[in-house]
């Protein structure tokens, strides 16, 4: 008996383990005759992987984008990847489920005999169910790095967010330090004309309180500077205080496909095969077992959950599972176009407004220019150049303002993409 149960048990592991998944049990090599590594197979055999991997960053090397993502990640905990490392281990352990389960047996038969065996359990036909559990594990992977993509690329592009308005806080507070030294000539005016009683005392009432206005806004902008630095600051390796100016991205919606949309897409392909686990757990399966130690034996049995009247909607409901998740992608697709368009719209918009901030702002240049000839010739009052000036100061932080919302609107663009982060050093 028990050379029939081994026979058996032998037949039924060739058959199993020749169906299309085996190769995951046993070596590959590369084009040069090298072994494939665990990495190099999980990638051959997994197109969102193989995705993720052949994303390069649209942040230039060694640019001041490049220094903050450097430093942010070389701090990054990386919990993400602990999940991504634990989906391996279970991926690993699910591709060699086809293999025969051996396991001990001991029970008391009496109160003075104590009977030990060994159960070898190999199946023999389970509607696919072994294959979707492997199948499952391999889309649990995917959806894993998937993660781990998005969340370093979240992390990159909140840190950029930081440094943007750090970097536009110095920006304007320059601006309004400027503004504010340049006003204060005109107040120096205004006092020696109200001195010498050709200006009246309210047009120097109004002078300063607008520089009292420059003040504030420019220990806003100081205070802001300061509060971004000190996040980012925390989320760093090594101080970036140093760091300025901005980096000139180029990244387009086409670029790549967006990692909302292939998390999607790892999550259907998960959820259907857990949909075919379901379904065959339904369904009645075959195995072989044998017992080998103080008695030893063999069969063929014949298990499953039993079957009832509701049993025929519940394999409705599972194949309904399958085109709901078919449906959920084309859903992650449409929201992820939606997006994308609509910031690419944006884009566009923003950076035709920054060609005409700056035509507007040399305009309102030479504006100050005229009036401050005009005023020098007795043509203009004081009060007619500071209008003046303050429009074009006003230009001037409306287009640093447009400048820094262009590279916001395309760091977003980029993290929607995952583009923030290189996806082989992921």
């Amino acid at each position: 008996m028990l050379a029939t149960a081994a026979m058996i048990l032998s037949g039924c592991m060739m058959q199993s383990g020749a169906d299309e998944d085996a190769p995951v049990t046993r070596f590959k090599s590369n084009t040069d005759g090298a072994p494939m590594t665990a990495r190099d197979k999980e990638a051959a055999t997994s197109p969102i992987i193989t995705a993720l991997q052949a994303r390069r960053s649209v942040l230039p090397d060694g640019s001041s984008f490049d220094q903050v993502a450097s430093a942010v990640l070389a701090a990054n905990s990386r919990t993400a990847e602990a999940d991504l490392r634990a989906a391996r281990l279970r991926a690993e352990a699910a591709s060699r489920n086809w293999l025969p389960k051996i396991g001990p047996n001991i029970s008391l038969t009496s109160l003075s005999e104590v009977v030990a065996n060994l159960i070898v359990e190999q199946v023999l036909f389970d509607h696919g169910r072994l294959k979707a559990e492997r199948a499952f594990a391999k889309a649990d992977v995917e959806v894993a790095a998937v993660g781990l993509a998005d969340d370093t690329n979240e992390r990159v592009y909140t840190a950029l967010k930081l440094y943007l308005a750090a970097v536009e806080a110095r920006e304007r507070v320059a601006l309004d330090a400027r503004t504010l030294k340049d006003m204060g000539q005109f107040e120096w005016v205004m006092v020696e004309r109200v001195k010498g009683g050709v200006s009246d005392r309210s047009d120097l009432a109004v002078l300063r309180q607008k520089l009292g206005e420059i003040r504030s806004d420019m220990a806003a902008s100081r205070e802001a500077a300061d509060i971004a630095l000190a996040e980012l600051s925390a989320m760093s390796a090594v101080p970036i205080t140093s760091v300025s100016g901005l980096s000139d991205l180029r990244v387009k919606p086409e670029d790549a496909k967006p990692l909302s949309v292939l998390r999607a897409e790892a999550e259907r392909d998960r959820s259907i095969a857990q949909a075919k686990v379901n379904r065959a757990g339904l369904l009645p399966g075959v195995t072989a077992s044998g017992t080998i130690g103080d008695t030893t034996d063999g069969g063929i049995n014949v298990g499953g959950d039993l079957l009832g009247l509701g049993t025929g909607a519940s394999l409705k409901a599972i194949e309904s599972e399958k085109d709901a998740a078919n449906r959920r992608v084309g859903q992650a697709q449409e929201d992820a176009d939606r997006q994308l368009r609509r910031l690419g719209q944006r884009q566009g918009a923003i950076a035709r407004q920054v060609t005409e901030a700056s035509a507007l702002t040399a305009q309102a240049r030479s504006n100050l220019d005229l009036f401050q000839e005009q005023y020098e010739a007795g043509q203009r009052q004081v009060m007619d150049v500071v209008g003046v000036y303050e429009t074009f100061a006003t230009r001037e932080t409306a287009a640093v303002g447009l400048k820094y919302e262009l590279s916001r609107t395309r760091l977003e663009i980029a993290r929607l993409l995952g583009l923030l982060a290189d996806g082989s050093a992921i």
